[in-house]
């Protein structure tokens, strides 16, 4: 019996994760209410309490749980080999356009929309988005390092600094995407990022 309950808990608790992440992707950390969370998950409000301290420690898991998503969702393309470098950059933004498309550009990303949010205001928030944001960095930088053994980037290229470039355009396209209601800026974004890295004239992610 107790190993029953513990399934069934560790599924709610799970499932009010679930639930928001695409709630502060779409609405943010202050326009949501744990009333609206518990309502959607169907159980009552103590349930909340009972498997979070706080609404502050509940974003930070949600935080978390959406970094896990997005990695994995990054390394399903940037470390496909079938493709070069940078066709495995443009294959992850055509799939996170496609995806703000399906969800008619309500949602954009978490990390970005707390970021403009949170940051300024809460250090802990800040610290744990930053942490979340550095590690998509390391895997586009990765993936510009491999661009460069393959002649698809300059060998003098600073991939640090690229990484950090492209993270830093694509967070305002998507904010300008969700503005537009188009994937127009996201596919502006993905085109001129390609064309600046790309080196000499490389066609592949054209």
């Amino acid at each position: 019996m107790a190993t029953t309950t513990t399934k069934r808990d560790t599924g709610r608790r799970s499932e009010l994760v679930r639930l928001g992440v695409a709630i502060l992707t779409e609405k943010g950390f202050y326009n949501f209410s744990l009333d609206e969370l518990v309502a959607l998950a169907g159980v009552p409000k103590g349930s909340f309490h009972y498997y979070f301290n706080s609404k502050d420690a509940y974003g930070l898991e949600v935080i978390q749980a959406y970094s896990d998503y997005f990695v994995k969702k990054l390394d399903l393309h940037l470390t496909d080999t079938s493709l070069s470098p940078l066709e495995r950059i443009k294959a992850f933004t055509e799939d996170a356009s496609k995806g703000m498309q399906r969800h008619k550009f309500k949602r954009g990303c978490l990390v970005g929309n707390l970021s403009q949010e949170l940051a300024a205001l809460d250090e802990n928030f800040r610290t744990k988005l930053l942490e979340v944001l550095q590690e998509w960095r390391d895997r586009i930088q990765v993936c510009l390092e491999e661009g460069k053994q393959v002649g698809e980037i300059r060998e003098d290229a600073d991939t640090a600094a690229l990484s950090r470039y492209f993270w830093n355009a694509w967070e305002g396209a998507v904010m300008c995407s969700k503005l537009e209601k188009s994937r127009r800026p996201l596919d502006d974004a993905s085109a001129a990022f390609l064309a600046h890295v790309a080196w000499p004239n490389q066609t592949q992610a054209s």
